[in-house]
């Protein structure tokens, strides 16, 4: 068996549902409103550094169980760190960080799923995910500074600037206010606000027609726009882009959409 197989090892802070090409991700503390212990960052960390041996695997849908999406971490006495030395404290900033590295890392685009809270860490879950579909009661923040630290943090002043440019995301995060279902809509922070019973439909939906695009060519539109996003020049986006076209031109996969197009039926795609 593949070390980096879901199956390895038996998850206990989150499910995972294989369904032929997607996979479904689900928090499972919703006690702790889906807050991250030291398991539950393990254990998302083994999720998605797997995937990238797992190109069979082509969507991932990312959802929390209950009604908050995620609290970030987890600071009840019981999981309390003490960050007086530095080194511990380092450890677990580390093992928060590279959740967040791995996702953007991985090969499969992430739909994430945000009901209700997405605070601290768990905001930066949703900032790491490809597209985001919110409810109408989600409501999102920095929460950093709340407990005294800066609101920079796992990707957030990456990620905030970009997205919502350094207006938007200094009131964010000097502030700590919440950004709103409706107004992460009109910023373009998430794809859609949906009722909390719809939300997986619009995940799925939005996940099947990612599936009709061939498996090379979403891999390499999710490279491309992570490279791109911080790309030192127009001529330097371009080349990477021609170098991805003749990539995919040279594909079974090319062939196959170009037949199934011309011949109006759905491509039969072998990933080659």
């Amino acid at each position: 068996m593949n070390e980096f197989e879901p199956q390895a090892t038996p998850y206990e802070t989150i499910l995972v549902t294989q369904e032929q090409d997607m996979e479904v991700v689900t928090l499972n503390r919703p006690k702790a409103l889906n807050s991250m212990n030291p398991l539950m960052m393990l254990e998302l960390q083994h999720y998605f550094a797997s995937l990238r041996y797992r190109q069979e695997v082509r969507v991932v849908l990312l959802k929390s169980e209950g009604k908050h999406f995620c609290a970030g971490l987890d600071i009840s006495p019981e999981f309390a760190v003490d960050i007086s030395s530095g080194s511990e404290g380092m450890r677990i900033q580390n093992r928060v960080a590279e959740i967040i590295k791995l996702m953007r890392a991985c090969p499969q685009p992430i739909i994430a799923m945000i009901q209700g809270a997405a605070c601290g860490g768990g905001f930066s879950l949703a900032l790491a995910a490809d597209v985001r579909i919110a409810e109408p009661q989600t409501k999102m923040n920095t929460a950093f500074t709340q407990v005294g630290f800066s609101a920079c943090d796992v990707g957030s002043s990456y990620f905030l600037t970009r997205m919502l440019g350094t207006s938007v995301a200094s009131e964010l995060m000097l502030t700590g206010r919440y950004l709103l279902a409706d107004r992460a809509l009109s910023l373009g922070f998430v794809s859609a606000v949906v009722e909390k019973d719809q939300m997986e439909n619009e995940a799925r939906a939005i996940a099947a027609d990612m599936l009709k695009v061939s498996p090379m060519g979403l891999r390499l539109t999710k490279d491309g726009i992570n490279v791109n996003v911080d790309a030192g020049s127009l001529s330097a986006a371009i080349s990477l882009e021609d170098r991805q076209q003749i990539l995919c031109g040279l594909s079974d996969d090319h062939h196959e959409a170009l037949a199934a197009f011309r011949e109006k039926r759905t491509p039969d795609y072998s990933d080659k």
